[in-house]
């Protein structure tokens, strides 16, 4: 796990075991707010160890910016915390984040004895949260999933996106129009630094440009999947290159060409289509789209 400190009061963590997902934590004079976990159980017992031991803070707030196990299967470990979140987020916690750790228990013993922790503090569009001599104010931003949450540490000018932003859009378990519109919206925002949900941070204001790039990302595959329809493509996945879109494929240390055709899938299925080709057929018929929605983490 790599840790680097963004600012005088926030430190940023990730995982160098699933996908360079991150987690935050802010020091406060009220103790630390953790604003999501991370996938695996050490991981996330260090950054604890990291408050507790290097910082001689507790953990008095946890922020979960979506349910996904990779952000929040470490809630558990912070019993004294308040933790809170988006109220959809509560609500698919207690029911597809159970199931995602029984899966999780039944691939791996290193999960044993966890148990999914519910929010107490919820809300539905914003809410502003002063602690100790900091503001956090949350938003509703969704797209990713339909709980997501953007997190702006005030007086740190840095917004912790979880995966409202990332190094490629995915929207598989939210869809393209409210990633478009979340993105949008953050385009108007007051803020320097942007905490991805997975990878790099962006500093000093190169916030907006990412943000115009995931933009035009979102265009350009809408605009490349309705043309490859009207020509009657086959194999749609096929036909719509990610670099086509303005991405890299080295993005997430080379997951993003897998990201990029299950939005394609994603967004075929939005637009009443079946995913089509060998590639498409043998991914719906070995995992199964409702399985797989059960067990989506990034």
């Amino acid at each position: 796990m790599q840790r680097e400190r963004i600012t005088e009061r926030l430190f940023v963590f990730r995982s160098d075991e699933y996908a360079q997902v991150t987690a935050s934590l802010a020091l406060t004079s009220a103790g630390a707010v953790l604003i999501d976990t991370l996938l695996y159980p050490e991981e996330t017992r260090r950054i604890r160890r990291f408050a507790e031991e290097g910082l001689g803070a507790q953990v008095s707030h946890l922020i979960l910016t979506h349910f996904h196990a990779d952000h929040a299967t470490g809630a558990g470990f912070f019993p004294e915390a308040r933790i809170v979140a988006h109220q959809r987020c509560r609500e698919l916690l207690d029911t597809r984040g159970r199931e995602s750790l029984r899966q999780l228990q039944a691939s791996s013993p290193e999960f044993d004895g966890l148990e999914i922790a519910l929010p107490q503090i919820t809300f539905e569009s914003a809410l502003r949260l002063e602690i100790g001599d900091a503001a956090f104010l949350l938003q509703a931003s969704p797209g990713h999933s339909p709980d997501s949450i953007t997190c702006l540490v005030e007086a740190d000018e840095t917004l912790v996106a979880g995966d409202s932003v990332m190094p490629l859009p995915f929207f598989v378990d939210g869809s393209l129009d409210d990633s478009r519109r979340s993105l949008a919206r953050l385009l108007e925002g007051d803020f320097e630094n942007i905490v991805q949900g997975h990878g790099d941070i962006i500093l000093r204001g190169e916030a907006p440009e990412k943000i115009k790039s995931d933009l035009l990302y979102l265009d350009r595959l809408e605009t490349a999947v309705k043309s490859a329809l009207h020509r009657g493509e086959t194999n749609i996945e096929a036909s719509v290159a990610l670099a086509d879109c303005g991405k890299s494929h080295v993005l997430l240390s080379g997951l993003a060409p897998q990201l990029h055709q299950q939005n394609i899938r994603a967004l075929l299925r939005a637009l009443g289509e079946s995913p089509s080709g060998s590639a498409a057929d043998n991914n719906e018929a070995s995992e199964g789209s409702d399985a797989w929605r059960q067990t989506t983490f990034i």
